[in-house]
């Protein structure tokens, strides 16, 4: 099973014995629609017989072809521009995207505004997409095939009139008589493109010659290649929204000294050393993609990111140079899992500048560290980009001012700079400078006083704490077995914490949600920003359950929260929101994983230079909690096997289920929240099961449960900001099971006082505040239930709710199992931690048969 297929760390319900995981990457590929208000279903290619004012598609292009031609012949780009701004029409940029723009208006009539925004649309080559800005956190994302246009004649200056083409300019001032341009979409993914075969294909080369220029594009025989002269717009049967960019394309080729796209070979080639052809390739900087790139560019009928099928940039001096989110999942997992912290908190020296090894360490003035980390996620304008600036002093020497600014994993093309100053004011004044430069406010307020003001396509501060981020101060593998062979603690004990002071579950937990940037101490985050990121999220989720807008407006506010919490929270690959599910399990849980990590940090700190002085025994005591391991042969071990026998189905992977076996169970007693003995005097108790993940049980223990960060109409956060239970280990094992190729993990066994007031409801309430205020328990009732039948009186009548899962009476219900819901902490009291493997099916639970 491959490293990247993930389980969702929320409570997702199922949708029946034939449901199947997705990772986040195919549903939104199955989810993308953002074109105005058109339908996400495929629109139909158009036919060369489709009419535009009585012409056919064909006729319309040759028409254009001409068009083009002899406009570009006699109008220079300084008239086009006056051009665009007679008609109020957008002249910014380079003179190729002014020839664009100006042939178009021209041809098919002034573009309207956006309707988002009010910003201006421009052809991209494949669709329209705005470039204004919706907010101060993103650009407008809003992006359509069909714009709407002036229904008003377009005015032209005195140059054009006097120009040889004023007549044929003129023919298309009337609106009626302008062709209409209908939008479809076209299944020509490489228009435009020049590529270039080398070697042992799957097919011949003839076969690939065949579908690339069916699909719009051509075949080099060489990397070098030429333009599309020879190719004829008419000749190609494709909706007219592209013949404007084809004809540009034969305007700029001699102008651009345009190649080919890229070079397709076999990744064998790479292991035989390839040819002068890839050699060549790699130094003129052409892409060497495998033939995968051809298959999913014409299955999905939209050219895909070369960088993702990249077969030899690994090869090059600089490494790489493909960012994470340009990479396939499982090649961004590897990297994740075996890239090393380059910053790991306020006073960490970035591992780039080298300084670290000469005893550098973070300049500090009046109360003061200049160090600060960045991010900006802009999808609108593609850029997903994080900044570094140190000032940072070395023995003996002067101050060394840094600089970084780039994408994850794109380490050879990120603006980079490390300069020695003998001057320190002067090198404040410069570090001050830049970081008005980056963020468009004063460094001072910030630092001081976190006063800051989020500016256009400006960075904005990921606020960094004093300590070691767990992925740099846990145990590394190497480390592991010697902590716990000196560990003082009973031994199956020593292990549990030697799990919890692992760097590994942690970076696994990040990379998952991919927060995984080595670049940023994301296990190092203050409360400031972590409260931040929080009021954010809680806004963003009122205003969308009041929203009233619908289709291309309310895109655009899922679109600008998107935006907003990928550059708070920067992820190696930012998506567009969706739906309240995605905001559970990509917002929601992915924040309160974050903050419990940044706990285990705090108290892990740093263990690397101590692993043969008990490091372990000293992390045991400061969690505070007693912990100790349950005997085989005791009823109370006995009791929880049969609960998880009965109330565990299995998850499914793609075609592959997944059992569980236990591995061993715990006694808990933590300090912080009510004892045991103190939940047992209360009234209604159950044994019920708490959901987690491995990187947030530190925190747990050491802390007790905190409410869900939010309320949203989807499980586990239905009933607003609760602690959440459920009868089903099932439910609780979809938090611990993240990924086949990391089967460990941890459920939690609380003993859970219901109250004397319970409320029944199958469906989220409109308002979950009169709830939380109230405190009263919430029992959500689910499409399965365990029978009653079977339920046990436990120790101070504590009732287990260890029947067999069967069908309830509310199979409309959106919960698949019965979740309890309480807000009053002091009602939930750890009391067992089961480990447990998880497995492919039939090959666990034989040891208790």
């Amino acid at each position: 099973m491959k490293l990247h297929e993930k389980r969702s760390h929320s409570h997702a319900h199922g949708t029946g014995d034939e449901e199947k995981i997705m990772t986040r990457k195919q549903k939104a590929d199955q989810l993308k629609s953002n074109e105005g208000n058109e339908s996400p279903k495929k629109p139909k290619v158009e036919a060369d017989n489709d009419q535009h004012n009585g012409k056919a598609t064909t006729e319309v292009a040759k028409e254009f072809e001409e068009f083009c031609k002899s406009v570009r012949e006699h109008l220079s780009v300084a008239q086009m521009r006056e051009i665009l701004e007679a008609n109020g029409q957008d002249s910014s940029g380079s003179d190729a995207s002014v020839v664009i723009k100006c042939l178009d208006m021209l041809f098919y009539g002034p573009l309207e505004k956006c309707q988002i925004c009010n910003g201006d649309l421009e052809f991209d080559g494949n669709r329209y997409s705005c470039k204004g800005t919706y907010s101060e956190w993103s650009s407008c994302v809003y992006k359509t095939r069909s714009p709407a246009r002036k229904q008003e004649p377009f005015k032209l200056p005195d140059s054009v009139l006097n120009s040889p083409v004023a007549g044929l300019v003129k023919k298309y001032e009337d609106p009626k008589l302008r062709p209409h341009r209908y939008v479809g979409v076209t299944d020509k993914p490489f228009l435009g493109m020049m590529i270039s075969l080398m070697g042992r294909l799957s097919r011949t080369h003839q076969y690939w010659k065949t579908k690339i220029e069916k699909h719009g594009g051509t075949v080099s025989n060489s990397v070098i290649g030429s333009c599309l002269h020879h190719c004829r717009v008419s000749d190609l049967m494709v909706p007219s929204l592209v013949l404007l960019f084809i004809a540009l394309i034969k305007c700029f080729c001699k102008t651009l000294g345009a190649g080919v796209t890229c070079l397709v070979a076999s990744p064998a080639e790479r292991e035989r050393g390839g040819s002068s052809k890839l050699v060549e390739a790699m130094e003129r900087g052409v892409r060497v993609v495998s033939e995968a790139w051809l298959l999913d560019s014409i299955e999905k009928q939209e050219a895909q990111p070369l960088e993702a099928y990249d077969i030899v940039t690994d090869l090059a001096v600089d490494g790489k140079g493909i960012p994470w989110d340009k990479q396939v999942p499982e090649e961004h997992a590897i990297e994740s899992l075996s890239a090393e912290l380059k910053l790991y908190g306020k006073r960490g020296v970035y591992k780039d500048t080298r300084l670290q090894e000469q005893g550098g360490q973070i300049f500090e003035e009046d109360g003061i560290l200049y160090n600060c980390v960045f991010s900006l996620c802009d999808q609108g304008g593609a850029i997903n980009e994080y900044c570094i600036m140190q000032l940072v002093k070395v023995p003996d020497s002067n101050l060394h001012l840094y600089y970084k600014k780039g994408r994850v994993g794109d380490d050879p093309n990120a603006q980079e700079r490390l300069e020695e100053w003998k001057d320190v004011v002067g090198a404040v004044k410069e570090f001050v400078r830049l970081f008005e430069e980056v963020t468009g406010n004063e460094f001072e307020p910030w630092e001081r006083e976190k006063k800051f003001q989020k500016k256009p396509l400006k960075f904005y501060p990921i606020d960094m704490d004093d300590g070691v981020d767990v992925r740099c101060g846990g145990l590394g593998l190497r480390q592991l077995g010697v902590a716990a062979a000196h560990c003082k603690l009973e031994p199956m004990v020593a292990n549990f914490m030697k799990v919890l002071c692992s760097q590994e579950i942690y970076k696994y937990a990040l990379m998952e949600m991919d927060l995984d940037a080595p670049d940023l101490p994301m296990g190092m985050l203050s409360n400031v920003h972590l409260e931040r990121c929080e009021e954010v999220l809680q806004e963003f989720i009122e205003k969308v359950k009041s929203m009233k807008e619908s289709g291309p407006k309310a895109e655009a506010v899922w679109s600008d929260f998107s935006q907003r919490w990928f550059t708070l929270m920067h992820s190696s690959r930012p998506f567009i929101f969706r739906d309240y599910q995605e905001l559970a399990d990509h917002a929601a849980a992915s924040f309160e994983c974050v903050r419990d990590i940044v706990v285990a940090s705090h108290m892990i700190g740093h263990m690397g230079d101590d692993t043969l002085d008990d490091p372990l025994s000293d992390r045991y005591k400061k969690i505070g909690c007693s912990i100790s391991p349950l005997d085989k042969d005791s009823e109370d071990y006995k009791m929880i096997l049969n609960y998880v026998e009965k109330t565990y189905e299995p998850v499914k992977l793609a075609d592959i289920e997944y059992g569980i076996s236990v591995e061993n169970i715990f006694n808990v007693e933590t300090k912080e929240g009510p004892s045991f003995d103190e939940v047992k005097k209360l009234p209604n108790k159950r044994l019920l099961w708490c959901g987690t993940r491995s990187s947030n049980l530190l925190r747990h223990l050491h802390k007790g449960f905190l409410p869900a960060s939010c309320s949203l109409p989807v499980p586990g956060y239905m009933f607003g900001k609760g602690i959440v239970c459920s009868d089903a280990a099932a439910e609780a094992a979809r938090y611990g099971f993240t990924a086949v190729d990391r089967p460990e993990g941890f459920l939690v066994l609380a003993v859970f006082s219901q109250g004397e007031e319970i409320m029944e409801l199958k469906n989220p309430p409109e308002d979950t505040k009169p709830l939380e205020e109230k405190k009263v328990c919430v029992k959500g009732l689910g499409r399965k239930k365990p029978d009653e039948s079977e339920y046990i009186d436990w120790k101070d009548d504590i009732k287990v709710p260890c029947g067999r899962l069967i069908p309830s009476e509310h199979q409309d219900s959106p919960l698949e199992y019965n979740e309890y819901t309480v807000y009053d902490p002091k009602q939930v009291s750890m009391r067992f931690l089961v480990g447990v493997k998880f497995e492919e099916k039939d090959t666990v639970m034989d040891a208790q048969d």
